[in-house]
């Protein structure tokens, strides 16, 4: 089956770090842009980071940009997003996605997801 397959997530006090993991599975990532999405409990869903399919190209959404990176292995068919120090207001389930690109339009269209992880930052 054409998937993703994520791993990684947890709990964390705040200023901790954690690591995601999303893998394909059946296709060629290589092919894809990837976006980390996230959704808080009553909050809308949002694009906190996404790279595009050589990796040459990162976007970060403001409130995580410099304490997130997110990176990509084509040869391991992987993509990553180290998160270091979380803030509880990063709790939240986070997806990896497959899009043509990084665009706002390309992130609306989204051809593959992962089954999601809990992140949670509680002291």
């Amino acid at each position: 089956q054409l998937q993703l397959v994520q791993s990684g997530g947890g709990l964390v006090q705040p200023g901790g770090s954690l690591r995601l993991s999303c893998a394909a599975s059946g296709f060629s990532l290589a092919a894809y842009a990837v976006g980390w999405f996230r959704q808080a409990p009553g909050k809308e869903r949002e694009v906190s980071s996404c790279i595009s399919t050589s990796g040459d190209f990162k976007k970060y959404e403001d409130s995580v940009k410099g304490r997130f990176t997110i990176s990509r292995d084509n040869a391991k068919n992987t993509v990553s997003l180290q998160m270091n120090s979380l803030k509880p207001e990063d709790t939240a389930v986070y997806y990896c996605a497959a899009a043509l690109s990084c665009t706002s339009y390309s992130m609306r269209s989204l051809y593959y997801w992962g089954q999601g992880t809990q992140v949670t930052v509680s002291s």
